[in-house]
């Protein structure tokens, strides 16, 4: 499984962003997918997740009603749409993938698949 993020760079308090997430080396039915950050001094953190067959998503508390997750099966390709950013959201952003699905992609992130990161910075 490779993962390539992009999408990130500077942004104003109250702007948007849209991060992608290509997915290749095989099909991902029944996979979870999803975003992690990791903030400057801090540990990574759970963002968003989605499972590709269902589209079923889950989010982080602190990003609740600002970011959506998405995927275009087409395109094998995934997306974090991030409005009403903060500057607590600046953080280098990173894609994953679990095979056995969101809750275990959440969880148990030593199983997963990761991207490299893309680094969002919200100025104030």
């Amino acid at each position: 499984v490779q993962l390539q993020a992009s999408g990130g760079g500077l942004v104003q308090t109250g702007g948007s962003l849209r991060l992608s997430c290509v997915a290749s080396g095989r099909t991902f039915s029944g996979y979870g997918m999803g975003w992690f950050r990791r903030a400057l001094g801090k540990e990574r953190e759970f963002v968003a997740t989605i499972n590709w067959s269902t589209g079923w998503t889950s989010y982080a508390g602190s990003v609740q009603g600002r970011f959506t997750i998405s995927r275009d099966s087409a395109k094998n390709t995934m997306y974090l749409q991030m409005n009403s950013l903060k500057p607590e959201d600046t953080a280098v952003y990173y894609c994953a993938a679990n095979p056995t699905g969101p809750s275990t992609l959440a969880r148990y992130t030593s199983l997963n698949f990761w991207g490299q990161g893309t680094l969002v910075t919200v100025s104030s």
